[in-house]
């Protein structure tokens, strides 16, 4: 059995004896603890747990798959002259947006559905809006609706589902579960990139939407009914206000907020980027599909790197190199060669965010609030999600558009670095507030 964890400072166990002791002190107003996990002594690391990760791994190959992919559907787009590059990224975002939009009351879809209906939900969702996309892509408000708010809503669920259901199977190997499942996203994104590039070329955009959703179904369905929880999941609201009362509660909320706004930019424009160079589609394609390997390695390296030397470590390193990334090496990307590297480094620290900063969560702050501080501290991401790669395709427009000098594409290249670099300054935050001897592992 895992050795039971410290009570530091702000922790799970801490705020726990505090309510506790809060009933028999006149005055005190304390929220009471979620109870949305076992405690984490009592998590079994491993048993069923092992078909629930590679089962919500699977559901992870669609959501983040799709997601990742987008790139290559609007570069189609915008070559057939149908919309903008500034528009069709706003279509994109808009399905990641409802990620953090939607994440507190799927904190209690899933208390009153279950995980299981809920994952089930949550892929018919995404496979019905990639249908329905095929017959409405001529028309940017009805693609707004399917891609975006229908295929939003069902990758929110599925997100839900992987971000929770972990922590009730796995403590001291939490980080490498999470790492798990958010590589099958990166591994699906990989072999999605080609199988899009392949269907476009052959069929056009309309039938591969149709076609990756009728996949994504067939192949999601079964997976999602594999997934269910050890224990029952109770919440006691929403929001649990006395969170805020922790610093590091305030800076990771934070963390996220303002480091989601670089995390689509890369894969959306790298397609448009490479055409700027004169690459063919093919190869565009195959960036992508690194870009994705990359962020599976990275999220699975990650979560082994989270239980070796600590989450918060990670997470911090995860962002300087998305920043180093974007301000060194993506501006002097003039051919293939560093452009690869790029994709290589910035597609690692991509995915790291996503695998590392739900083990963040849960090791700050316990397996007990868990859910519904990874709920609140999602809900903050909104924001980085809807207007993080649009706000790059407006700068792109306003400095010669993506058929102009590849000089046009700096600004939104700065603009998302900088936000990375932003990011990175902000953990070290809860970095040092945790400790401040920088060889411990937080």
């Amino acid at each position: 059995m895992p050795e039971a964890p410290t009570a530091l400072p702000g922790s799970s166990i801490e705020l726990e004896r505090r309510s506790r002791s809060s009933h028999s002190v006149p005055g005190t107003q304390l929220a009471p603890v979620a109870q949305v996990m076992p405690p984490d002594a009592q998590v079994p690391d491993g048993g069923y747990g092992w078909v629930v990760v590679f089962a919500c791994a699977a559901l992870a190959r669609w959501f983040v798959g799709t997601s990742y992919s987008w790139g290559l559907i609007q570069a189609a787009l915008v070559e057939d002259g149908l919309f903008s590059a500034s528009t069709l990224s706003f279509v994109g975002s808009s399905a990641a947006a409802c990620v953090s939009g939607l994440a507190l009351i799927n904190a209690r879809v899933i208390r009153f559905l279950g995980v299981r209906r809920t994952a089930l939900l949550g892929i018919f969702f995404i496979g019905l809006g990639q249908v329905l996309s095929g017959f409405a892509m001529l028309n940017i408000g009805t693609l707004f609706v399917t891609a975006g708010a229908i295929t939003g809503i069902g990758t929110s669920l599925c997100f839900t589902v992987v971000s929770v259901i972990p922590a009730q199977y796995f403590s001291t190997k939490r980080g490498l579960a999470n790492g798990i499942i958010f590589a099958g996203g990166g591994l699906g994104g990989a072999v999605t990139s080609f199988a899009i590039n392949s269907l476009i070329q052959s069929l056009g955009p309309a039938w591969t939407f149709r076609i990756i959703g009728l996949i994504t179904l067939a192949t999601g369905l079964p997976a999602a009914w594999l997934i269910k929880e050890r224990t029952a999941i109770r919440t006691t609201g929403f929001i649990e206000w006395s969170l805020f009362h922790d610093l590091r509660f305030v800076v990771l909320f934070f963390v996220g907020a303002v480091g989601t706004f670089p995390l689509y930019v890369p894969p959306f424009f790298l397609p448009l980027y490479a055409a700027s160079l004169g690459l063919t589609p093919s190869t565009s394609a195959a960036l992508v599909a690194g870009f994705n390997f990359s962020s599976a390695m990275g999220r699975l390296t990650c979560g082994f790197a989270s239980d070796l030397i600590g989450p918060v470590n990670v997470l911090f390193l995860v962002f300087l190199l998305g920043a180093v990334s974007m301000l060194a090496i993506w501006p002097v990307s003039t051919s293939l060669a560093p452009l690869v590297l790029f994709v290589v480094i910035n597609g690692a620290a991509n995915g790291g965010f996503f695998s590392t900063m739900p083990t963040v969560v849960g090791g700050v702050f316990g397996a007990a609030r868990v859910g519904v501080a990874m709920g609140m501290i999602v809900t903050g991401w909104f924001g980085g999600y809807l207007m993080g790669a649009p706000i790059a395709g407006y700068l792109l427009s306003a400095y010669g558009g993506a058929d102009s000098t590849l000089e046009a594409y700096h600004p939104a290249m700065f603009y998302a670095g900088s936000m990375a670099m932003g990011a990175a300054g902000l953990v070290s935050l809860v970095r040092l507030k945790t400790s401040t001897n920088i060889f411990i592992k937080v």
